[in-house]
């Protein structure tokens, strides 16, 4: 059963995470168990706090979206050792003849090589011309004759080799094995045999026939071994008990890991003629096959999105993804679908508020820890109901989920923003809450750290403009934004680098040294990119 991915935005705030795993332990416990709680990014210091608080692991962290060799319907014929004779590869071959080739390994698992028909057919057509059999193994070359050895000579026998030669009832000795390095197929012919034996060739394979109990007493070197084919087949099999990796393709493999794009899959297929291409997992080891027609329809990963409906702060490679829902509290962007969805949009201050009405509409309690949870995501989102995006329902849902966790939302809150900032990088502080933007010809970036002591945090003004500065660089974008959101204060000291017209005229103020202070602003999402938007048309 395919995952289907629950995502909130990259950069991954403490909403983000939790509406995930609560929106995938909703479904869960209503049946649909492939659900799975995912994030984009990093936990950040204040997330982790809640994690640890109520008893969760953070949620698998995934990289893409695009679709990858593990999607795709691929082959999984018998991955055979190399040791295996021709004989039983051309079974396995013929057994599914919609597989062009299979996969030769080593002792390990990891690929050796690749085997067609193709190859095998080669093969067979040089035995014509070059009846010389070299180095069969004996266990082989018992198997594929269904023999069995009637002397004790042929016990102490490990690989054969020879001039294969069958001796008609004749007497004209030039048209037969005339030396000790042959392997003689004989039928119900004693005195051919006495000969083989007499000369100690390698090998005597007696057809269809009883060979007299005073020959197979006979002092000899000779390997004798009873075979129930006749002679013809006798001679033509001896051929295929040679071993697969001495005839399969070795070199030019062109072989994919189950992680690999199917994009870099196609581009490989173009610049090759091979018809079938090996799979191998995270440890080399082989697991299918591929052909050009399992590219045709691949299964499309699926996902729902949380806390977020822009293409800029989603999964990479969403395009290639099946979005089944969006579930979000914010303003309607630039996201896509082939086929009708379940969206659900509200004004509310936290995604994890919906999710708690979805699970009161479908009459599900959730447990202690996970309303501790979700009340602790309500809180950090709305800034302890500072936010201007803070509405009764979100203080109402809050207030529910405390009395289930039998916690203070106080509390609660004071613990989530009083942890310590001093000693976090500054990387980590200005790409714990980012978020890309888009609007009108204008890349941005808008990053938010909430806090009780901003006074504290300009200190290290020099560091984050620095840092802004690079981020600006590297990233192509035309403004850059920090937002050090004071609880106590209820505003924000801004930290600005791009053309400073275009923030005085959006929020009317002017800006001293990249610096100002918003009081009221607190919600990045409805007072900061609206001004923006709205200023760009």
């Amino acid at each position: 059963m395919d995952p289907i991915y629950v995502t909130g935005h990259r950069n991954p705030d403490t909403d983000s995470i939790v509406s995930a795993m609560a929106y995938a332990a909703l479904q869960n416990a209503l049946g649909n168990r492939e659900y799975v709680a995912a994030r984009l990014g990093h936990i950040s210091d204040e997330t982790k706090l809640v994690l640890d608080r109520f008893g969760f692991a953070p949620p698998v962290r995934i990289q893409t979206m695009r679709t990858q060799v593990q999607d795709l319907d691929y082959d999984t014929p018998p991955a055979l050792s190399r040791a295996v004779t021709i004989s039983r590869a051309w079974k396995a071959l013929q057994s599914d003849r919609s597989i062009p080739a299979i996969p030769v390994t080593n002792d390990d698992g990891t690929l050796y090589g690749m085997l067609s028909p193709s190859e095998i057919a080669e093969y067979d057509m040089q035995t014509i011309a070059n009846t010389y059999a070299e180095n069969l193994p004996i266990f082989n070359l018992l198997n594929v004759l269904d023999g069995k050895i009637i002397n004790e000579a042929g016990y102490l026998v490990d690989r054969l080799s020879g001039e294969v030669s069958i001796a008609l009832p004749q007497q004209n000795e030039n048209l037969l094995f005339s030396g000790k390095d042959s392997i003689v197929i004989c039928g119900d012919q004693a005195a051919m045999a006495r000969r083989a034996m007499e000369m100690n060739v390698n090998c005597l394979i007696v057809c269809q026939a009883e060979l007299p109990a005073e020959l197979r007493a006979m002092q000899t070197t000779t390997c004798i071994i009873a075979t129930p084919f006749d002679a013809f087949k006798a001679a033509r099999m001896i051929y295929h008990a040679i071993e697969a990796g001495r005839i399969c393709r070795t070199e030019e493999l062109d072989a994919f890991h189950l992680t690999d794009f199917v994009d870099d899959v196609k581009d490989v297929m173009l610049e090759s003629r091979h018809r079938s291409y090996p799979i191998l997992d995270e440890n080399d080891k082989v697991v299918g096959t591929i052909s050009r027609y399992h590219l045709l329809k691949p299964r499309r990963k699926r996902v729902v999105l949380v806390d977020h409906n822009e293409m800029s702060q989603s999964v990479p490679g969403l395009e290639q993804a099946d979005i089944l829902e969006i579930i979000d509290h914010h303003r309607l962007a630039d996201i896509q679908t082939g086929a009708p969805i379940y969206f659900r949009n509200e004004p509310v201050g936290s995604t994890a508020t919906i999710i708690a009405s979805m699970y009161q509409e479908r009459g599900l309690l959730p447990s202690d820890r996970l309303a501790g949870l979700i009340a602790a995501a309500i809180v950090a989102d709305t800034v302890m109901f500072k936010s201007p995006t803070s509405t009764q329902r979100d203080h109402r849902m809050a207030e529910r989920m405390a009395r289930i966790a039998n916690i203070s939302l106080d509390e609660l809150g004071q613990a989530i923003f009083s942890a310590s900032m001093d000693n976090k990088p500054t990387e980590s502080l200005l790409f714990g809450d980012f978020k890309d933007f888009h609007i009108a010809d204008h890349d941005f970036g808008v990053s938010q750290i909430t806090c009780i002591d901003s006074k504290r945090m300009m200190e290290r003004k020099d560091e984050f403009l620095a840092l802004m500065k690079k981020t600006m660089i590297d990233r192509g974008y035309t403004l850059m934004i920090l937002m050090l959101t004071d609880v106590l204060l209820e505003g924000t000291q801004i930290l600005y680098l791009g053309d400073e017209e275009i923030f005085s005229h959006a929020f009317n103020t002017p800006l001293k040294d990249h610096t100002c202070f918003l009081p009221g602003v607190v919600s990045r999402k409805k007072q900061i990119i609206p001004m923006l938007s709205a200023l760009w048309g």
